[in-house]
């Protein structure tokens, strides 16, 4: 997969946290996946596919605002990240054998840090999806007695495959939360996992933190 369809697929995950799901159907008048009227409210699946179709309603009435008003983006990107994703249970498996025993505080500095430099990196690309995309979410399938669901989906570019896309939640509270995501096989976890074992080689979890967030380290989508 080229870098500009992993900055868009990483951009949908600030969003909403499940990419394929903000490249949804955007059409007004369009029906919903089929999916989607079969999914028992409050499930997995349905909460993917309520943001998705939540996520790009406002994108499309506000585009011109966020084109402007970049700050005004960030805020909303910001709120859905925040809404959807475990960042901060997501961020442990990122520091891996790093987080072993490592205090809620300095993992939260980090997942706040990780979680930035994405917003910043690929936030401004939320403004050129293309509505015409649909998604398709296939299935859900419980894991570790079902503490934890994987929703597999799709979705489904004009004139080109299928891509794959699976999606690792579990119950916060009251709600399902995503903490992994993965294109293709590629699991977002794993990714940045292998991106910042050599820094926490070197330094501790605040050091790595407050090198990503002064731009000195950069969560990126891919090497290219």
């Amino acid at each position: 997969m080229n870098n500009r369809i992993l900055s868009l697929m990483i951009a949908g995950a600030l969003a909403v946290a499940a990419p394929a799901a903000v490249l949804a159907q955007a059409a007004p008048a369009a029906a919903p996946a089929a999916a989607a009227s079969t999914a028992p409210a409050g499930s997995p699946s349905a909460l993917v596919l309520s943001n998705s179709t939540r996520i790009l309603a406002t994108l499309e009435s506000r585009r011109a605002e966020f084109s402007k008003d970049r700050g005004a983006l960030r805020q909303f990107i910001a709120s859905e990240f925040d809404n959807i994703f475990d960042r901060d249970y997501s961020a442990r498996l990122v520091l891996g054998v790093h987080g072993r025993g490592a205090s809620d505080a300095d993992v939260k500095v980090f997942a706040d840090a990780l979680a930035d430099s994405l917003m910043q990196r690929y936030g401004s690309s939320l403004l050129d999806l293309n509505t015409k995309l649909k998604v398709r979410v296939k299935s859900e399938t419980p894991i570790r007695g079902g503490a934890i669901v994987k929703v597999s989906s799709e979705y489904l570019r004009q004139g080109n495959e299928a891509v794959p896309v699976d999606y690792l939640m579990r119950k916060v509270g009251t709600q399902w939360k995503v903490f992994d995501v993965m294109v293709e096989g590629v699991s977002f976890v794993q990714t940045f996992r292998n991106q910042f074992d050599a820094p926490l080689k070197q330094k501790s979890i605040p050091q790595v933190a407050a090198d990503i967030k002064a731009g000195r380290l950069q969560a990126a989508a891919s090497s290219n």
